[in-house]
């Protein structure tokens, strides 16, 4: 009986000396993009045990917020969305993949995070260098890399809820 009791406290020790891992929240790299520029993105998104390859176009501009189109491998349009200046989401364009509250809710929601912007600092991003990113929330994670940055001013009816883009 006495030797079980000290088993048993040698095991609650040594657990309770782990210490717990470090939170994966990375500081928001706001300060390593451009406010005006595209950046051409390559993603993979892995939601419910399925993986989708994405190419992502993201437009910033200092003065009209960001638009994000993301499309599939072969180039059809899953999602478009809009974020303008003031925290205001648009859903341009919508597919079956992406559904628009889905896009509001997540797409623009991570797009902030990771170029800054987020209403909140608890952003769900891990910055793995200055153009690798991962996003994991409790249904999916994406996987997203930085393939080229054009800096510039970007054409403004990009930047209008009321125009379709054309990248």
């Amino acid at each position: 009986m006495h030797r079980n009791f000290l088993v048993l406290l040698l095991v609650w020790f040594a657990a309770g000396c782990v210490t717990p891992p470090p939170p994966v929240n990375a500081p928001r790299p706001v300060a390593s993009f451009q406010p005006d520029g595209l950046v051409t993105q390559r993603a993979v998104l892995t939601a419910r045990g399925r993986q989708f390859a994405l190419n992502g176009y993201l437009a910033q501009s200092a003065t009209g917020g960001r638009r994000l189109i993301l499309t599939e491998v072969f180039g059809h349009v899953v999602a478009d969305v809009l974020v303008k200046p003031d925290g205001t989401v648009h859903v341009m364009r919508s597919s079956r993949l992406f559904h628009p509250a889905w896009i509001e809710r997540y797409v623009a929601a991570d797009m902030q995070c990771i170029f800054g912007g987020a209403p909140d600092a608890a952003c769900p991003v891990q910055m793995l260098s200055a153009t690798h990113f991962v996003v994991e929330r409790r249904w999916y994670k994406l996987d997203l890399q930085i393939v080229e940055t054009q800096p510039g001013p970007q054409p403004t009816e990009l930047f209008d809820e009321a125009q379709k883009a054309k990248l």
